[in-house]
């Protein structure tokens, strides 16, 4: 366990204030994003008239078990390593997490906040300020630490494939998109629109990240539904995005084309795969569907790389999935990371496979599919989980549950089983305070 390099494709991170000063001047400054705190000690981000209560949206990592249904109101709330980069740093440390892949809050994980805004215009510089921070404040402040994940100006094409270059340039890796703009008002992918990007990114080499509840989403069944219902299919949403990338011409004309499935899992790919080279074989004859004679199941494992954060079934059965297309997430800081004892469950979970799988389930397809090696900055050793967190101990890193507070789902002494309801209604009184 201690000799593993791990390296996570999916984490998240809430941007801390003042983050476009040193990126914007002027007028772009004063009507960047603005973080506000209220009389009550509550914070939240303006912008262009939006507010969004949700700065550390399920940042709960660190706390007890019995407050994860807690929603933090404030970044005092929060463990200083979900927004601030060097704490973040120590508790990779501690957790033995090599290199991280860290997706925005209040922006949305796919940067849809500012396709959402009336001036577009201003939204364009602001994108880019954002990227800008990313790369060089957040993913810079710790070489060989973070793949640098941008996001793009899609209503704008124009500008979105400029942003590619531009981004390439400064040795971003990926970006993070919404798997149905549609949601957004875009045209869907399979739009003539998009021609454009698929040739930018594929040209700069970057990988497309689809993070699950961006635009398809993540259904329950009734606000009566007990919340822990809904957790347990929200990985499994994701197919439906998959199955429509699968079916996107472009995957035929761009062949080097790459999409990540973040926080989609894995246990569920085997039988997606059977039923996708099922339904061709069996219906392709009226559906003029264009695999041109290639399984479905093959085009799937050359373009789709899948994530998974706790999927010892889908590990056992790696040999269905394709041991090159499958890579870890911790998802700090969010109620389904594991810090601090990630190795511990993943080294569980992986010990049956061969040496060569579990690096590649830990850091090598992460590596050769981003585009990303921290061995040009670390040495092995010093990226191992055994290593690391000799780092985190020497440093003193404090891994300690603490109490933390923040907006509860259920009024107190309330001990009925929490519903998905109980949580919609806990994010509709988040937003209304602010």
């Amino acid at each position: 366990m201690n000799d593993m390099v791990v390296i996570s494709v999916d984490d998240h991170m809430s941007e801390p204030p003042g983050m476009f000063d040193k990126h914007l001047t002027g007028d772009a400054l004063a009507t960047a994003p603005r973080f506000h705190t209220t009389d009550a000690g509550t914070t939240y981000w303006e912008y262009q008239g939006r507010k969004l209560a949700s700065v550390g949206l399920n940042a709960v990592v660190g706390r007890p078990p019995e407050e994860y249904g807690m929603e933090p109101t404030s970044l005092d709330q929060l463990r200083a390593g979900v927004y601030n980069v060097d704490a973040r740093v120590d508790d990779m440390n501690a957790n033995g997490i090599a290199a991280s892949l860290c997706f925005g809050s209040f922006v949305s994980f796919d940067g849809s906040l500012f396709q959402k805004v009336p001036d577009k215009d201003q939204a364009l510089v602001h994108l880019r300020g954002y990227n800008d921070w990313h790369g060089d404040e957040w993913c810079g402040a710790h070489p060989g630490r973070f793949i640098p994940c941008g996001i793009l100006p899609t209503w704008n094409m124009d500008a979105t494939v400029e942003e590619i270059k531009r981004l390439a340039r400064k040795g971003f890796k990926a970006v993070s998109i919404n798997d149905n703009p549609t949601v957004l008002g875009l045209p869907s992918i399979h739009n003539a629109y998009w021609e454009p990007f698929w040739k930018a990114i594929t040209d700069a080499d970057m990988t497309m990240c689809l993070h699950i509840g961006c635009g398809n989403p993540a259904p329950h069944a009734s606000m009566e539904t007990p919340i822990e219902a809904w957790i347990s299919t929200m990985p499994m949403a994701i197919a439906i995005g998959a199955a429509d990338w699968l079916h996107l011409d472009a995957l035929k004309r761009y062949p080097t084309m790459k999409i990540a499935l973040s926080e989609g899992s894995i246990g569920w790919v085997p039988y997606f795969l059977e039923r996708a080279d099922f339904s061709h074989w069996r219906h392709h004859a009226w559906t003029n569907s264009k695999f041109e004679g290639e399984k479905p199941s093959k085009l799937f494992r050359k373009h789709f790389m899948n994530c998974f954060i706790d999927d010892e079934f889908g590990l056992r059965n790696l040999a269905d999935i394709g041991e090159d297309m499958v890579s870890y997430e911790c998802d700090y800081p969010h109620s389904d990371c594991l810090w601090p004892e990630a190795p511990e469950r993943l080294w569980s979970t992986v010990k049956q496979l061969t040496n060569e799988q579990i690096d590649k389930v830990t850091h090598l397809n992460a590596m050769r599919f981003f585009n990303f090696d921290p061995f040009t900055h670390h040495s092995r050793q010093e990226l191992s989980v055994g290593g690391l967190r000799a780092a985190a101990k020497a440093k003193g890193v404090d891994t300690t549950p603490k109490s933390q507070g923040g907006e509860s789902p259920l009024a107190a002494g309330d001990k009925r089983i929490v519903t998905s309801g109980d949580i919609v209604g806990m994010f509709t009184r988040h937003a209304e305070a602010a």
